[in-house]
């Protein structure tokens, strides 16, 4: 299902050479009936949207409230077409987002051309949602997007959240995710490698898990980072 856009076409402006007197018997201009563009072939118009960019305290400001202006909406399509059917929705947006009234309702009704065009944006445009640390999914969330860590990599992640502001030696992550046994056991020269691996998946993010020269890593929380913790306390933490 698709939208058209409504377009009125208007008299001609071209100017005359001289003046006609109209035919006594000849009826007044009417003007040109409504045209519906990029309709399809096949397909018939059954009725429009009017989006209304208007929050509650505009339309209080101006004496009036949402719901009324519903009301005289409908009123007036009844009056036009008695026989017309109207459907009312209010567009919900969280608090001080910011954008132009009719671009937010646009996208929280999900207008496919508003959709299109946001979609379009430029990354550094766009509204970063932060990280999200699931301890309890066990997964890592970026700007609204889950992180493809291993398993590994969400272990050494998830041990330097649970000790956040503790700088953490080598040695430490080695003997306390990899058994001796394992047969991917790093070294502390090659946990280097798992860290750096870890971080470029963090992106932008990267600098939530700090390198303290000669001495280990440490987890640093950030404004744009959110920890959800586990009902009961974490195996690894003792």
């Amino acid at each position: 299902m698709s939208l058209a856009t409504i377009d009125r076409v208007r008299p001609s402006t071209a100017r005359r050479l001289a003046p006609v007197e109209p035919a006594p018997e000849s009826t007044p201009p009417t003007e040109a009936p409504a045209h519906i563009r990029a309709v399809p072939g096949g397909t018939e118009a059954r009725g429009f949207v009017l989006y209304v960019g208007v929050d509650e305290l505009k339309a209080a400001a101006a004496g009036t409230d949402l719901g009324s202006i519903v009301e005289a909406l409908r009123a007036l399509t009844k009056q036009l077409v008695p026989t017309s059917e109207t459907y009312a929705a209010v567009a919900l947006a969280p608090q001080g987002a910011g954008g132009r009234d009719v671009e937010v309702v646009r996208l929280a009704l999900q207008d496919p051309s508003a959709l299109a065009k946001h979609r379009q944006q430029p990354e550094e445009e766009k509204p970063r949602g932060g990280v999200v640390v699931d301890l309890s999914r066990k997964r890592v969330v970026l700007d609204d997007e889950t992180a493809a860590l291993t398993y590994k990599e969400f272990e050494l992640l998830q041990y330097l959240v649970l000790r956040e502001g503790r700088t953490i030696d080598r040695a430490e992550l080695i003997s306390s995710l990899w058994s001796a046994g394992d047969d991917d056991a790093p070294n502390e020269r090659t946990i280097d490698v798992h860290v750096r691996r870890l971080r470029s998946k963090l992106g932008s993010y990267e600098d939530i898990v700090r390198t303290v020269r000669g001495v280990g890593y440490r987890f640093d929380r950030h404004a744009d980072v959110a920890i959800r913790h586990t009902s009961t306390p974490s195996p690894d933490l003792f």
